[in-house]
Parts: structure tokens; C-alpha cells; sequence
């Protein structure tokens, strides 16, 4: 089967570290990561909480996540605060059998970890997020797609002022493209720009006021 590069890197890691079991197991569940979260998940917690990783050289533990295991910090953090949910909230899901029962991922889990802790999710929402989750393991873009707007509402004012910075990333993109591409004449190429030189000009006004 062919491996990744980073596959590669975490497999040359683990045999050089073979003499020392705790770290080595770490790079093993880190190549087991996508069909084994919750395992590095477990490692993850424990080795942050002992403190292991200075013995190994590492002046942090988030160092030696990105330096050893090529883990993110954002996805170090999502797997030991989803594995902690689970552990308080859910300890059930932590016994179950991947090749049996459906395992929800970290993601998903995150998401209901961080609806649980908002103050305005209606509860009903909530449970229904949990038993998407929990119960059905579903996906977290489906989850995040039926939900995100109601426990997680944006104001009106923020949504606008995404809509406008969506619209002058847009409006510049096109532009400059217009400016490059050869792909339509150039007569409508300029009238295109023309409007859209407008637009950009009309966001500006209305941010200045």
C-alpha cells in the first residue's frame, strides 16, 4: 500500500524510538489517526498530562505535537477536548467497537462539545445534535449544516460584514482575472471591470459612512 510521506516520517520515528514505549506508541496511534482517533486521542491526553515530552526534548507539548506526530495544534486540541467530553458526557462511546458500532468523529464531537457550552442553544437542539452524533455518528458537515445557525447564531451586523468582505474578495478576483485572461473580448472584459470598479467603489462609500 503506498504511504505518505508523513506516513513514512511517523514509521521511520517509531522504530527509532522503539526502545522507548510510551513515545512510540504515540507515533503509532498518529499513523492510526483517521481509522483510530479516539486511541490517539487517549495517548494525546495522557502524555500532556505527565509531562513526558520534555524528557523527550521538546520545549512544549504543542511543539512536540507539530514537530514528532505532524499534528496541528487546532487538531491536537479538538481530539483531547472531544476524547475529555466523551470521557465526562458519554464514556459509553469510548468502549464501543469501530468494526461494529459507528464511532462519531472527533469533529463531530467537538461540535457537540462546543453546543453542550453554548449559552443560547435551545436545549431541544442540543439533543438533537446529540443523537446525530452520539447515536448515528453522522457527519460533522451534515451536523454543522442542520444546526450551526440555531446554536450557533451570527448577529446581524457580523453576517453583513462578511457578506461585504465576501464581496470585495469576489469583485477583486474577477477583476484582476478580467485584466489577465483572453478568454472573452475585451470590449466586455472592460465593461465587466467598469461595473465592477463601481461596486467596490459603492462598498467603500458605504463602510466610510
Amino acid at each position: 500500500m503506498h504511504r505518505t510521506k508523513t506516513e513514512a516520517l511517523l514509521a521511520e520515528a517509531e522504530t527509532a524510538h522503539a526502545d522507548d514505549p510510551e513515545r512510540s506508541e504515540l507515533l503509532r496511534r498518529a499513523r492510526r489517526f483517521k481509522a483510530s482517533w479516539i486511541e490517539l486521542a487517549e495517548a494525546l491526553t495522557r502524555a500532556k498530562r505527565s509531562g513526558r515530552w520534555r524528557e523527550w526534548g521538546y520545549e512544549s507539548f504543542e511543539v512536540y505535537a507539530k514537530g514528532e506526530l505532524h499534528l496541528k495544534q487546532e487538531t491536537v486540541d479538538k481530539l483531547t477536548a472531544s476524547y475529555s467530553f466523551l470521557r465526562k458526557r458519554a464514556p459509553a462511546v469510548l468502549e464501543r467497537d469501530a468494526l461494529r458500532e459507528p464511532v462519531p468523529s472527533y469533529q463531530a464531537v467537538d461540535f457537540l462539545r462546543r453546543a453542550e457550552a453554548s449559552d443560547g442553544a435551545p436545549p431541544e437542539a442540543v439533543e438533537a445534535i446529540r443523537k446525530r452524533v452520539l447515536e448515528e455518528a453522522a457527519p460533522v458537515a451534515a451536523v454543522s449544516r442542520a444546526f450551526k445557525d440555531v446554536v450557533f447564531p451570527i448577529d446581524e451586523g457580523t453576517q453583513r460584514a462578511r457578506d461585504v468582505a465576501g464581496l470585495k474578495n469576489v469583485a477583486k478576483r474577477l477583476r484582476v482575472l478580467l485584466d489577465e485572461t483572453h478568454a472573452v473580448p475585451r470590449k466586455l472584459a472592460a465593461q465587466v471591470s467598469g461595473a465592477l470598479d463601481e461596486l467596490l467603489q459603492a462598498i467603500e462609500d458605504r463602510e466610510a459612512a
